[in-house]
């Protein structure tokens, strides 16, 4: 009888303790109260009636990722693939994720593979290859509006692997074999068009600037000519005008006039008629005639003789008598 009260003490503390309930973050328990829903406890600290109330579910409030199987789909040209998905969702209501179908994750699944039947069999394979983001796009849609009712919310869906047969696979590969080689020749064809243009580019080029230089070239001799010419001339004006300026006399210009004649005669070969009165008036100048040498009438005296050795006939007579 002494243990009596040890013993009640005993079972009430773990009564107490087994009526106490953590709920841990991310997490919500469904309470239920003589087998009917009471309430919904969130993270924190909660206590329940003992015998009467239970926790029906512990859900928890992370994203979920719901790896599907590959599932076979055929295509609207009659292709069968296996496709495989990867489906992305969280619960926002415990409740309905608890009392609005059995089983709702295989109920997600198995509308996951309805769902992919249908729209992958409106597609052709090639459009289904390449069409990744519209597929998705639609069975996001399409599984978030069905899956409302059961509290869960689908926030992603991505087709993970299509595997198409193997006799497609291989035409793919031909195809893009052939797809390839094509793109090398065209892109070959492209750079020899490219580097022909650029060449006779460069030969235009090439050939205009030359022909300019040329250009410049002439105008730049034919503009050194002109003025050379045109310097000439001035220096002859200037030295006429310095002429008429001294006042110069007819012997001064008639001697000018003989230089000019001098310039004339030199070099080779060089041939000049002078006419008779020229002749006459040079001889008259004697200026001229000492400088040139020309119309001298004096004649010069003739050389004198060599002197002759004559023989001594003596010495000559002696040597032969010896």
């Amino acid at each position: 009888m002494e243990f009596i009260p040890v013993v009640i003490i005993i079972l009430a503390a773990w009564l107490f303790f087994s009526c106490v309930r953590i709920v841990p973050q991310a997490t919500e328990y469904v309470i239920e109260f003589l087998g009917k829903y009471k309430t919904t406890w969130s993270a924190g600290f909660h206590l329940k009636i003992p015998i009467l109330e239970r926790i029906a579910k512990k859900i928890t409030l992370k994203e979920i990722v719901l790896d599907s199987p590959p599932q076979p789909v055929i295509t609207k040209d009659n292709v069968t693939m296996q496709i495989d998905t990867v489906v992305y969702y969280r619960i926002f209501d415990a409740k309905l994720y608890t009392y609005g179908v059995v089983n709702p994750v295989n109920a997600l699944e198995n509308l996951t593979a309805t769902t992919l039947r249908n729209i992958v069999g409106e597609m052709e394979l090639d459009g289904t290859l390449t069409s990744r983001d519209v597929i998705n796009g639609k069975m996001t849609a399409i599984l978030d509006e069905a899956t409302d009712k059961w509290g869960m919310k689908v926030t992603r869906v991505e087709l993970k692997n299509i595997i198409p047969p193997l006799e497609i696979q291989n035409a793919m590969e031909k195809q893009m074999k052939a797809e390839r080689d094509r793109r090398e020749t065209l892109l070959q064809a492209e750079g020899h068009k490219a580097a022909a243009i650029t060449r006779a580019e460069g030969d235009k080029q090439a050939a205009i600037l030359k022909a300019e230089g040329e250009r410049d070239a002439k105008i730049a001799r034919a503009q050194g000519e002109a003025r050379a010419i045109e310097l000439a001339k001035e220096a002859e004006a200037n030295g006429l005008r310095a002429l008429k300026a001294a006042a110069a006399d007819a012997a001064v210009l008639e001697l000018k006039r003989y230089e000019a004649l001098i310039k004339l005669s030199d070099g080779k070969a060089a041939k000049i008629v002078v006419p008779t009165d020229v002749v006459n008036a040079a001889a008259k100048n004697v200026m001229f005639s000492e400088f040139t040498g020309l119309g001298d009438s004096t004649k010069s005296a003739p050389e004198a003789p060599a002197p002759v050795e004559e023989e001594d006939p003596c010495c000559d007579d002696k040597e032969i008598k010896k």
